[in-house]
């Protein structure tokens, strides 16, 4: 395929790294993702006409990665952990409506949107809670033996 690209050493990107957003891309640069793979993965995304920001984490040692704090939503909502809210701002395209994920709910954070649902581990009342009342319809999910290895929702998921 000629119009597959690949992040050339040094560079290292993780899936878990990249959140789409209305075609803007959010780059994480983690301990899986480096500063090297996230501005190539930039530079291939810009080729097909899309645009990205990148946003370090790195500072932040409770995200394994970048969806492990955030979770785009659709229409402007997000579920967001509060160490990255500000920076998320600063970078995202339509941030109208950040919902802010408890320290005690942060597992939470890591939920996926399919369809009209919203996908959640199950056990997290508050976020649960709050989306709710903004018009998402919550689907919990058993996650606890996933959670013993650091496993999230969108870890698990492949969306086409």
């Amino acid at each position: 395929y000629s119009d597959l690209h690949s992040i050339a050493a040094p560079g290292t990107v993780d899936g878990g790294d990249i959140c789409e957003t209305d075609g803007h891309f959010l780059i994480g640069v983690s301990a899986r993702t480096n500063e090297h793979g996230a501005f190539q993965l930039a530079e291939h995304l810009g080729r097909l006409e899309y645009t990205s920001s990148i946003i370090d984490i790195r500072t932040n040692p409770a995200l394994l990665h970048l969806k492990s704090g955030i979770a785009y939503l659709d229409d402007g909502v997000w579920a967001v952990d509060g160490g990255i809210r500000e920076e998320l701002r600063s970078h995202a395209v339509n941030t109208r409506d950040l919902v802010s994920v408890s320290p005690t709910e942060a597992y939470a954070a890591n939920c996926v949107r399919v369809n009209d649902s919203v996908l959640m581990a199950s056990g997290y009342p508050q976020i649960s809670a709050a989306l709710r009342s903004r018009g998402c319809r919550i689907v919990h999910l058993e996650m606890s033996e996933f959670r013993k290895m650091d496993g999230g929702l969108s870890c698990l998921s492949l969306r086409f």
